[in-house]
């Protein structure tokens, strides 16, 4: 299989991946794997693949987790991934215990860490960035004011989450159209703002 072919059968089965359907995605991974047992990003996928099949959110996270290391040319990201999931039920669990405290704090139940209190562990941790990929792996961010989305996404593009940011202004454009932050903000993701 030549390096072009291949590289389109991993974009199909990281389609496949992205739309829920994890037994498509395996097999085509499984596919791959037979034809080339060396080749990581099959490897990587198989095995994000099926941590997706016990836990959605969880392998989802992760798979968008790696594909912003392969998008920022990061030349190790098949190990920082392969080092994650090593570690990833200890993580889990500590990141599962501080966000739990903070959301404690606040004594508003929900499904995720509100917008404000994920603000708040930002400032704690000293980087939106180090404190987003703590807190995808283990919940999600609770988002219920327009302001606050906006500035969600604009700090995304900042800290270089611009295919998660692309995501959430697909939305926003649908939910706030002719909104003029929402045109700047598409403007900042396509390089022209």
């Amino acid at each position: 299989m030549s390096g072009n072919k291949t590289k389109k059968v991993l974009e199909k089965a990281q389609n496949y991946f992205f739309r829920g359907e994890y037994d498509e995605a395996m097999r085509i991974y499984g596919l791959l794997l037979k034809d080339h047992p060396h080749l990581s990003e099959a490897k990587i996928g198989a095995i994000l693949t099926d941590i997706a099949k016990e836990n959605d959110e969880e392998g989802q996270a992760l798979f968008e987790y790696y594909q912003v290391l392969k998008d920022s040319d990061e030349e190790d990201a098949e190990a920082i991934i392969a080092s994650m999931i090593e570690t990833f039920d200890g993580t889990v669990d500590k990141l599962s215990e501080l966000i739990e405290g903070v959301m404690q704090m606040n004594e508003e139940p929900s499904e995720g860490i509100a917008y404000r209190d994920f603000l708040e562990l930002v400032e704690t941790r000293g980087d939106f960035a180090r404190a987003f990929e703590d807190v995808m792996f283990s919940t999600r961010v609770v988002i219920t004011e327009k302001e606050d989305l906006l500035d969600f996404i604009e700090r995304l593009i900042a800290n270089g989450f611009e295919e998660m940011a692309s995501r959430y202004i697909e939305n926003a454009v649908v939910a706030f159209p002719g909104e003029k932050r929402v045109e700047e903000l598409v403007a900042q993701l396509k390089g022209d703002g």
